[in-house]
Order: structure tokens, then C-alpha cells, then sequence
């Protein structure tokens, strides 16, 4: 083995270290029995040495023993695949095939004629056969745009075929680029060329897409351009969908438009809207009208409850035929009259809701428009609404809490006597620092309802946490620390680094900003699915997660069958097949895994669903939207060869805690529908609206996250927060003048505190049961002291001055002990009446009084305003009374004195506060 050029050629590849080092070493293990490697390689061939390390899933079903002749610990599949990966590699380094930094130099090269040579060639061929002369499949995620920004072609299929008009050039396949890789490097070099990329990510029906597949269908009509997509769809008949911008013939079938989307055949779905999945209801609910073939809309038939109606609907249609349009024509002002979209939409004397939905700040905000100027009576057929377009609007597309990205990082602590609303204020700071601070000023003028209401909205989204310190609390819990696991497949438990709160909100903060489209309601009307995609192995490569995170497929295993034929659109005729050319040895039924997963797999689940992949039973990795209907390719050693296209929305290699989305950990089954009242669908939204990338991007800036700390000071801090203590200042937070990171002990990461999350801790001065504030944390954070406020009382009760009553009571507590055992106006905030009032003196203040000063009932009386009893002048006081015990018999004549029995009254005379 040629190992130093081996690891630069893997290093070149993009492979890490650990990863390089792993490979080489396997590939050591197979010298050590088969000998030199490049003496095999010449003497027998790969394909011969591949040979001996193939093991398939019918392999290990039959309980084929181990084929190589090395001798594997572990699950035998898995590690034998890995050891296939690197001979693999190994032959590709042989044959010199191009590396990252080959083809980063060629493309260093291209210039703007060479993409545009590229792209007349597509328009040649068309997008199927350019794609297959070149090995490409379509993506799944970018798109580069013409000059004249109608034409979209595919980013990585046309910067490898513009390599070849270099001079010597040479175009290259999908698998040689980058070694089967560079779709980044292709944005990047088209992006730096001046074109426009369209991410795939987003919406697959979004107005610019519809409208491009429009273009390529006229093109069709006209000059035969694309007709490998489009001639095997026939005549058009019922279904026909109106174009938003201004065309000779306005009017397409919609069929063929959402065949050229989504690149399926006609014969994979309808073309009408009784489905969702069908094609006209797919435009539907993108804001399209359907119409029929003279232009006339079609009325919404009342049984399918799928299709998307009333003031939503509206919103859509007038953003795309009116507000897009006229922006798509550098207007300065756009123009609605009701009447006009009301018919349009084919709707029936709805012109009230009409007029409401347009001057509604649902619209505006989803338009990003400003307040429009009405005339004419309103509501009315005849309102007209006229909005100005900001020509800056289009890009403007973060939502209304995106803060600036330099915004002062906070740590703050806030301090003060119990039952002096810390907790609550807290809930102010932390809306404060994600909204804004006029808007958490509003909704704390609404109430503390419209307060709190927000703030479980944030905590729901992620945005927000919340945690108690106590003795006990620990690093591991708070950063991260060793958890006995177990994976899918093994036996026994393992031990492997968990995240805490701290570590998994800041992860959060640094992966949220904003994309360009946000998915709000996202996940509304769509099924969601738990499906596991091959088999977790901790310290494996997850082979089949990494083939469909890259291709863009959802891959499911069981048997090595075609399911193809509509036959199957019935579980009887799976079950029927699987007893025919099943390999399982027991006896198959309906509700094993092989059809019962399958049919989930093949007619359950629908384009348009949402499957999020499990990591194990107890963390999540990645989620996707379904993008096609069930396939059928055959794969390497005939395993996983059922698919369905997937748009991935978001993924995390490295998992995330189940408990944040679910409330319980996953089943044991590849494939689920999860209820959606189980879900965390707020944070699930988040997630797929955020985006892991460099500010250079010009992505929107990040989120502002809050980490609230109750009771901070009862825990150890320097036990707690460990070496991160030094992290939590401003300036060493990632990004910022003097960034510091380290490696933390468990999981080896580089770890840094970014400077959009946020902490907020409160302290309770009266706990003197822990030491004095570690002086490390002090000086790190902001101090802002919470005091009891009377005012907040004032007219709580009916003829009764609480406010007074605080006011005393605390007086004699700062004159007998200090002002740091005040008494909190939050204990009385709750009371209605003056017997609420006795009761809380009762069952917390006396009790809270009695600790405070360590049962010295004479103090505790002393506050309460019964300092007479103390002196003997008076036996019954207004909260208290006292009685006297007698020395027992015998002890008087040692000199014993009598004592007082301190009680409390049944009835407290409160007179002194009621108002006349």
C-alpha cells in the first residue's frame, strides 16, 4: 500500500483525520491476509478482492457465514461493508481519479461563456438526456437560472459538461466530480460567475418554479424543447391551471406542469385535486386558480376538505397574480379590486371576507407590504386596495423577532427577596431579548396572559429554555456527560456522550438563522412518519442514512422485490409475494415488518408527507418532506432497494434528544405515522426554517436564544459550568474579538458559546443555605436587583390597603434582620379578599417569618405589630396571643421562671388597614 499518497488522496477527498486514519488502518487489516495490496490489485482485481468481502441482507438472513478471510467482532454486515468502502477508495486513488483539489482548480478556470456554452447544450438535448449523457441524477437541492432569469438548469450537471469547452478540457461524470461529491463548489463557482441559484430546498411549488415549468411547456409546444418530459403525457382534459404572469395563452394543463416539477411520469399520479398528491391540487395549494380549458374556474367540490379555502386561499392567489407580478415588473404600486380577485377565484358574494383579508396584517405581513390606501365604500364589491411595493421587499423575508446580528450578548441575574416576581420577570427579559423590546413592552401592557402566552410560543420553538439549579445539579447534566445507549441491533448498553441543556441550546442558536423562505404552518394537513433509514451504528458509517442524505431518496430494506405494479396497492397481494419469493424463514403475515412496512412505505405515504429519522430509539437526526411516489432500484448486494424521492430539510449527524420533539422515545419499527398532538410541531418548524451556514452567504441573521437559570445560586458553580466559565463573557463567544473554544472531555468536540444565546439566573438573597456567589460567575454577569413593590397592590382588594400592610411588615423585617429578607409582593398578588389576605399571613407568612428568624416568636411578633405581648402588656394581639407555661413542680425552687406559649390567632384582627 502506497499509504502517504493514500492519505493525501483521501485527505484531498475531503476526509477528515479520524476518518483517514480509520480507513488506512482497515485497509492495513486486509494487507495482513491477503498481503501487498497492490500486488492483488494487479494479480487478481478488484472486482475479484471486492468479491470476497460482499455480504448482503439475504446473506445474513440465510446466516451465511463470514466470506472474507478476516475475523470480524461486531455485526458482521456493517463491518464488512466498510471494509468494501475502502477497497473501494483504494481503487479509485489507483486509477487517479480527480480529487477536490484537481477539480477546484479547473473550476478556478470556467468563465461566464463556458456555463453558457454548457447551458445551450441542455437546451439542445433537454434536461433528460443531458443529464444521462453525463451520469447526473436531477437534484434535489440546487438550480442554477439563465440569464434571462426563465430557463432552470441543474448546478452540479452544468459546471461538470462546462469543464470540457476549457481548452483541453474534459467534462466530468457526477461520480468523478469531487469523487461523487461537489455540489457546494458548483454553487459556489456559479454564484461567483454572477448567476442566480434557486435552492431546492425550498417549496417545490413555489411561483418562480410553476412559472418555469409554464415556459418549458410552451417551449414544448412551439418548438418540441423538453419533449422527453412532456410528450408522454398525451392530450390534456378536465385540469388546467392560469398562469400569474401575462401570456399570449394563459391556461395550462396541469398534469404535465406538475410532471415537469417533480419529474414523474403520468402514469405515478392523477392529474386532478381528490388527492392531495394530485397534480391540480398541488397547485391549488400553491395559489394557482384552476381553471377549465376556456379559462373559467373551477368550483371547489365540497367533499374534498384537502383543498385549501376561505381567507388562506385569497392571501395566496393575490400574492402571486397581483403582488409578485407587479414586482416581477418593477412596479411601484400594486392595485387590488375585490372584485376583480373575487371572481378570479370563482367565489360567490364573499366580498366581505375579501375586503377583510386583503386589508388584513396576515396579508401584509405575508406579502411584506405596507398598509394600503382604501377607496371606495367599504367592504364592498367595489374596495379597492393600493399598496405600495418597497423594492427592497423581496429579499426582506425574516420574521418580525429576528434581532440584529450584533446584538449584545446578555447575562444577567436578577436578585432580590422571594416573592418578589423574579421568576416572572425573567419570562419579560427573555421575550425582551428574542422580539424586541417594544413588542415585549406591548404584550406586557396586554397582561401578563398575552406575556406568558408569547413566551410558551418561544419555549415551544426552542428558543427559550428553562432549568433549575439545585445541590445536586452537576456538568454532565448541564454540558454534557457519558449515558449508557444502546443502538439498534446490539446487545448490552454502551456508553456514549449525551448533550445537556446548556450544549443543546447552543447548538440551536448556532444553527438558526433564517432561510430566505420561512415555513410557517409548514406541517399543517401533512402526516407525519418516524422512519429509521438502515441500521444506527455509533461507530459505523450509516452507509444507507449517507446514500439518501446525498441523493435526496428515502431508502427502506426488507425484501428484494418490485412493487411497482398497481397490483400492490392492496396489502393481500404484498403478503401474497412475500410468501412466494420471501427469504424470512418463519411464516410471514400481515403484520410483519416485510409487508406490514411496505405497504406503510408504498401506500400511506403520500408526497407531501414529512418522515423524521430516528438515530436509535432515543434521538432524531434529519427531516424531509416526500417528494415522488414509491420506486423500485436495484442497489449493491440487492438490499434497501425500495426508495421514495425526499426534499431533506434538515439534518444533524450527530442526533438530537427525541424528548424535544416527541413525547416518548421511538418505536422499534422502521417505519410509523406519529400523532401530531405528541409532537413538538412549533420546534419542528424551527428547525426546517434554519439554516447551518456561513454569515457570507447572505442568509438573514441569527435568532436570539434565552437560557433562564432559576435558583442559580444553589448549585456549585465552578462544579457545574466547568472550563465554559471562561466562555460565557462577550468578547470569548464565538465570533467575537477574542473567540475562545474548547474540547470538551467526553464527546472530544470543539465547542464554543455563540453570541446570540443569551442567560438569564435568578437569586434568591434569602438563601443562605449555599456559599456566597462563586466570584468567577459574578464578575461575568449583569446584576439587576428585584425589590418588593407595594404599588403593584393597590386596589388588589376591596376596601383594604395591602400595599400598607407590605409596607409595614417589611419596614420591621429590614430594621430586625435586613433588607434582603424582605417579603415579596408576589405572595399577595392573588388575593381577592381580605380572608385571602389572612390566609396567606397565615399558612407563608408566619412560616416564612418563623425560618427567617429561627423561631424567636418575640422577633416574629415584633413584625407582625405585636411587639406589646412581648413586654407582658397584653396577652392578644392582632396575629398572635401568648399564654404562660409554669415551671413543672420542683424546678421552682431552683429559681425556674415561667415561659410563654406563642399562638397564633384563629381570627386576625386586620382593622388597621381597612379603608373608610
Amino acid at each position: 500500500m502506497k499509504e502517504t499518497e493514500f492519505r493525501d488522496w483521501l485527505a484531498k477527498s475531503g476526509q477528515g483525520e479520524a476518518t483517514v486514519d480509520t480507513r488506512v488502518k482497515r485497509l492495513s487489516r486486509i494487507e495482513g491476509v491477503l498481503g501487498d495490496i497492490d500486488a492483488c490489485f494487479d494479480r487478481e482485481g478488484y472486482v475479484s478482492i471486492l468479491e470476497q468481502f460482499r455480504y448482503s441482507s439475504k446473506d445474513q438472513r440465510a446466516g451465511r457465514e463470514n466470506p472474507s478471510p478476516l475475523v470480524i467482532d461486531g455485526e458482521l454486515r456493517t463491518n464488512l461493508a466498510s471494509y468494501s468502502q475502502v477497497l473501494r477508495n483504494y481503487r479509485d486513488f489507483r486509477e487517479n481519479k480527480g480529487t477536490r483539489v484537481s477539480h477546484g482548480e479547473l473550476l478556478k478556470q470556467l468563465t461566464r461563456e463556458h456555463i453558457l456554452a454548457a447551458m445551450r447544450e441542455c437546451d439542445t438535448l433537454g434536461l433528460e438526456a443531458f443529464l444521462s449523457t453525463y451520469q447526473y441524477s436531477k437534484p434535489k437541492k440546487y438550480w442554477v437560472l439563465s440569464e434571462d432569469a426563465q430557463v432552470q438548469y441543474p448546478v452540479k450537471g452544468i459546471v461538470g459538461a462546462a469543464l470540457q469547452y476549457l481548452t483541453d478540457g474534459q467534462a466530468v461524470t457526477a461520480s468523478e466530480f469531487f469523487n461523487g461529491y461537489g455540489e457546494v463548489q458548483s454553487v459556489t463557482c456559479l454564484r461567483d460567475l454572477g448567476f442566480e441559484i434557486l435552492d431546492g430546498r425550498q417549496d417545490t411549488f413555489s411561483r418562480h418554479k410553476i412559472e418555469a415549468a409554464m415556459d418549458a411547456y410552451a417551449a414544448y409546444l412551439s418548438d418540441g424543447a423538453h419533449a422527453d418530459v412532456f410528450a408522454v403525457f398525451g392530450e390534456a382534459k378536465d385540469y388546467w391551471v392560469r398562469s400569474s404572469r401575462a401570456r399570449n395563452k394563459r391556461v395550462f394543463p396541469s398534469k404535465p406542469i406538475v410532471g415537469y416539477l417533480i419529474g414523474k411520469a403520468p402514469s405515478n399520479f392523477n392529474g386532478g385535486w381528490s388527492q392531495s398528491s394530485d397534480a391540480a391540487a398541488r397547485l391549488h395549494q400553491a395559489g394557482y386558480v384552476i381553471v377549465d380549458a376556456d379559462d373559467v374556474p373551477l368550483p371547489l367540490p365540497e367533499q374534498y376538505i384537502h383543498l385549501e379555502r376561505g381567507a388562506d386561499r385569497m392571501r395566496k392567489c393575490a400574492l402571486n397574480y397581483y403582488v409578485e407580478s407587479a414586482r416581477e415588473q418593477g412596479a411601484v404600486e400594486v392595485s387590488i379590486a375585490a372584485r376583480d380577485l373575487h371572481n378570479a377565484l370563482g367565489l360567490k358574494n364573499d366580498f366581505p371576507n375579501m375586503c377583510q383579508t386583503l386589508g388584513g396584517e396576515k396579508f401584509l405581513k405575508l406579502a411584506k407590504l405596507d398598509t394600503p390606501t382604501i377607496t371606495g365604500p367599504n367592504p364592498s364589491s367595489t374596495t379597492i386596495f393600493t399598496y405600495p411595493l418597497n423594492a427592497n421587499a423581496k429579499g426582506a423575508t425574516m420574521p418580525d423577532c429576528a434581532q440584529d446580528p450584533l446584538t449584545p450578548t446578555t447575562n444577567l441575574i436578577l436578585y432580590g427577596p422571594p416573592g418578589t416576581g423574579k421568576t416572572y420577570r425573567t419570562a419579560f427579559e427573555a421575550v425582551r431579548l428574542c422580539d424586541g423590546e417594544a413588542k415585549a413592552t406591548q404584550l406586557e401592557a396586554q397582561g401578563r396572559g398575552a406575556l406568558m402566552e408569547a413566551y410558551s410560543a418561544l419555549c415551544k420553538a426552542g428558543r427559550i429554555e428553562f432549568t433549575t439549579f439545585h445541590q445536586s445539579m452537576s456538568y454532565e447534566e448541564f454540558v454534557e456527560g457519558l449515558r449508557p445507549t444502546q443502538a439498534d441491533g446490539d446487545v448490552g448498553f454502551q456508553l456514549a456522550p449525551e448533550d445537556g441543556i446548556f450544549k443543546r441550546i447552543a447548538k440551536r442558536a448556532e444553527k438558526s438563522r433564517a432561510k430566505g423562505t420561512q415555513k410557517s404552518g409548514f406541517f399543517d394537513g401533512r402526516k407525519i412518519f418516524q422512519m429509521s433509514l438502515g441500521v444506527y451504528e455509533p461507530r459505523g458509517e450509516n452507509e444507507v442514512f449517507e446514500h439518501c442524505m446525498r441523493d435526496g431518496i428515502a431508502l427502506l430494506g426488507f425484501e428484494d422485490i418490485d412493487y411497482t405494479d398497481n397490483k400492490y396497492n392492496s396489502r393481500d397481494e404484498i403478503l401474497k409475494v412475500c410468501e412466494e419469493r420471501g427469504t424470512k424463514s418463519e411464516r410471514y403475515s400481515m403484520q410483519a415488518g416485510a409487508v406490514q412496512m411496505l405497504d406503510v412505505f408504498r401506500n400511506e405515504v403520500s408526497v407531501g408527507d414529512i418522515l423524521v429519522v430516528s438515530m436509535g430509539n432515543s434521538k432524531y437526526r434529519a427531516i424531509g418532506e416526500v417528494a415522488g411516489a414509491y420506486e423500485y432500484v436495484p442497489r449493491d448486494r440487492n438490499s434497501y432497494c425500495q426508495r421514495r424521492a425526499v426534499n431533506w430539510l434538515w439534518v444533524d449527524r450527530g442526533g438530537r434528544p427525541v424528548s424535544e420533539i416527541h413525547d416518548t422515545n421511538f418505536m422499534q419499527k422502521s417505519l410509523y405515522s406519529l400523532q401530531a398532538n405528541r409532537l413538538n410541531l412549533p420546534l419542528l418548524e424551527k428547525l426546517i426554517n434554519a439554516e447551518d451556514v456561513d454569515t457570507t452567504t447572505g442568509l438573514q441573521a441569527l435568532q436570539d436564544h434565552v437560557l433562564i437559570i432559576d435558583e442559580i445560586n444553589r448549585a456549585n458553580i465552578s462544579k457545574v459550568f466547568g472550563e465554559l466559565i471562561t466562555l460565557l463573557e462577550a468578547d470569548k463567544r464565538v465570533g467575537a474579538e477574542n473567540e475562545i473554544c474548547l474540547t470538551l472531555p467526553y464527546s472530544k468536540a470543539l465547542f464554543g458559546v455563540p453570541r446570540n444565546l443569551h442567560i438569564i439566573g435568578t437569586m434568591n438573597t434569602a438563601d443562605r443555605s449555599i456559599a456566597l456567589l462563586d466570584t468567577a460567575l459574578r464578575r461575568r454577569f449583569e446584576f439587576k436587583e428585584v425589590m418588593p413593590n407595594p404599588d403593584v397592590l393597590r386596589g388588589k382588594v376591596p376596601q383594604f390597603d395591602l400595599a400598607k400592610l407590605l409596607t409595614d411588615l417589611n419596614g420591621r423585617i429590614e430594621y430586625l434582620f435586613d433588607r434582603e429578607h424582605q417579603i415579596g409582593h408576589a405572595y399577595f398578588t392573588s388575593c381577592q379578599s381580605v380572608a385571602d389576605v389572612a390566609a396567606v399571613i397565615r399558612d407563608k407568612i408566619i412560616p416564612l417569618l418563623a425560618e427567617y428568624f429561627y423561631e424567636d416568636w418575640a422577633k416574629i411578633a415584633q413584625v407582625l405589630g405585636d411587639g406589646d405581648l412581648v413586654q407582658g402588656a397584653r396577652k392578644t394581639g392582632k396575629f398572635l396571643r401568648v399564654e404562660t407555661i409554669q415551671p413543672p413542680t420542683g424546678l421552682e425552687l431552683d429559681g425556674a421562671e415561667e415561659r410563654l406559649r406563642w399562638l397564633v390567632q384563629s381570627e386576625f384582627d386586620l382593622s388597621d388597614y381597612k379603608l373608610s
